[in-house]
């Protein structure tokens, strides 16, 4: 799992126009600022919560700003093959939506 979380985390994607000046901040430096400062979850932590109600083995997240809020979507396949889509609440770790892959 924790292989899974630090692969996840480098695959975290923000707004890519956000930054300081002339030099843009990277999405991880962004992520990162907004945990510090107490505005969002970690993602361990938000993977952590999501693993007790959808077990599976996650292969990408992103965070994303939707309705403005941040919100992780995690696309994760589960032990039974599905693979599923969750959105959750950044900074609750709330379930916000839910997809599941269509297998045709």
């Amino acid at each position: 799992m924790k292989a899974h979380v630090l692969a996840s985390a480098c695959a975290l994607a923000l707004l890519s126009s956000a930054g300081h000046g002339d030099t843009p901040r990277r999405d991880f430096e962004i992520a990162r600022d907004a945990v510090a400062r107490g505005e969002i979850l970690p993602l361990a932590e938000v993977l952590a919560r999501l693993q007790t109600v959808h077990p599976g083995r996650v292969i990408e997240v992103e965070l994303e700003i939707s309705d403005d809020k941040m919100v992780y979507e995690v696309e994760l396949v589960t032990p039974d093959g599905r693979l599923i889509e969750v959105e959750l609440d950044a900074a609750t770790a709330e379930i916000l939506d839910y997809e599941e892959e269509d297998p045709s």
